[in-house]
């Protein structure tokens, strides 16, 4: 009796070690993998949304000495075209992320892409610029949509051994959309009527939302949670108690901070003497973005086999490098030292983006939102801040003020988050 019993045990401990092995293997195929079908057509739609993203953010950069004369506008009101779409961005990020958290990733992201390019081509046809000024509030309000939720999907769908990978790839879509939002409205308009080219890229946008609905597969590991605001509160709670996570957010405002200065004050020392290079050639300068679509995607998978804490601050090292380069007079090595310091900024960018969705045990969609709110909140405070060291200090002022930045994010960078592991 007892040996039968005993026989039994063994069977039935076999039996449910085979059935948890299966269990593990059909959780395990749940996830998007590398080299399995679902793969490419995710991370394609990704990208797609990530470009488009800052396509229908930026276009209007360019377009602004245009828009001064067609509403008789100054400078500084024209540039409303593009703050009034980040401002309302960065609010947005505080809601959309707890938003998807209770209705789901996929939806979210897909109406913010519509929202946004329909927003875009209701501006071409605005009389005003009012009625401007709102749409581009509201296609920033929007996009928040996409930028809050992308990340935390990407952490929660993509087999754990691929998030550097994909994460970078999704970065990489981010440059790609900056840099070619500035250029294709930047050419376009000598071609077309500044309204044509809004509801040129507008339609390009919508087709990239249509394509981003039909490839991006449904969530399959996502729990909603109930949407009220005092959960809310708790989870920002949860996220600023972490050991990493508020020093992940830091390092989001102090590079991003020092990213934009740099771009947003070159172009005056490019334009003075002893350059004075033409306003074409500046504008070229954001295929420096090409650089940061590689490095992106490669930091990311060289943080799979190594670990983002051991190389993360590294890639600071490489801003600061490139940074010191551009202080040199000749303008090749200006230009070689933007394209090691952006390269520089987009690896460490993808690493620190991924980190977070890591790092989140719980409302991962707000962790990704606090992050990212730190990320344009520095492009705005420090980008402003730039201005005053420019004017105190030309390019060496402004150097130093973001050498000062991002000697602060190295040291929370190699002190602290490099013990992370």
């Amino acid at each position: 009796m007892s040996r039968r019993t005993s026989s039994e045990i063994r069977d039935a401990t076999r039996a449910t070690n085979h059935q948890l092995e299966r269990e593990v293997e059909i959780v395990e195929s749940d996830f998007i993998e590398r080299g399995r079908a679902g793969y490419r057509p995710t991370m394609l739609a990704l990208f797609l949304g990530a470009f488009s993203t800052f396509v229908l953010l930026y276009c209007v950069q360019p377009l602004m000495p245009i828009l001064s004369d067609a509403f008789g506008i100054d400078a500084a009101t024209s540039s409303l075209s593009l703050s009034v779409s980040t401002g309302m961005l960065a609010i947005g990020l505080l809601v959309t992320g707890p938003v998807s958290d209770a209705v789901g990733r996929k939806s979210i992201m897909t109406i913010a892409l519509l929202s946004a390019s329909a927003c875009t081509l209701l501006a071409a046809v605005m009389p005003n610029w009012m009625g401007i000024l709102i749409m581009r509030a509201l296609a920033g309000l929007s996009l928040s949509g996409l930028c809050a939720v992308a990340m935390t999907y990407l952490n929660e769908e993509i087999h754990p051994r691929y998030i550097g990978l994909s994460m970078g790839l999704y970065i990489s879509g981010n440059s790609i959309g900056g840099m070619s939002g500035r250029l294709i409205s930047g050419v376009m308009v000598d071609w077309v009527p500044w309204r044509w080219t809004l509801a040129i890229i507008g339609i390009v946008a919508l087709i990239a939302a249509i394509l981003f609905m039909c490839w991006l597969p449904p969530s399959k590991h996502f729990s909603p949670r109930p949407l009220n605001w005092r959960s809310v509160l708790s989870g920002f709670t949860v996220h600023f108690r972490d050991r990493g996570l508020p020093w992940l957010f830091a390092e989001a405002f102090l590079l991003m901070g020092g990213f934009v200065t740099l771009y947003n004050y070159i172009a005056y020392r490019l334009l003075t003497e002893p350059y004075q290079v033409s306003q074409a050639l500046v504008g070229l300068l954001s295929i420096a973005y090409l650089s940061g679509t590689y490095s992106s995607a490669w930091a990311g998978s060289l943080a799979d086999r190594l670990g983002r804490h051991r190389i993360f601050w590294m890639f600071i090292v490489m801003m600061l490098v490139g940074l010191a380069i551009t202080l040199f007079e000749p303008i090749s090595l200006i230009l070689i030292g933007i394209l090691v310091f952006t390269f520089g900024f987009f690896a460490a960018h993808s690493l620190a983006s991924g980190w977070v969705g890591q790092r989140a045990s719980q409302a991962k969609g707000q962790a990704s939102s606090l992050y990212l709110f730190s990320y344009y909140l520095g492009s705005s405070v420090a980008g402003t801040l730039g201005g005053a060291f420019w004017f105190w200090g030309g390019w060496s002022g402004v150097a130093l003020f973001i050498a000062v930045l991002l000697s602060i994010a190295l040291a929370i960078g190699a002190l602290h988050l490099r013990r992370l592991a």
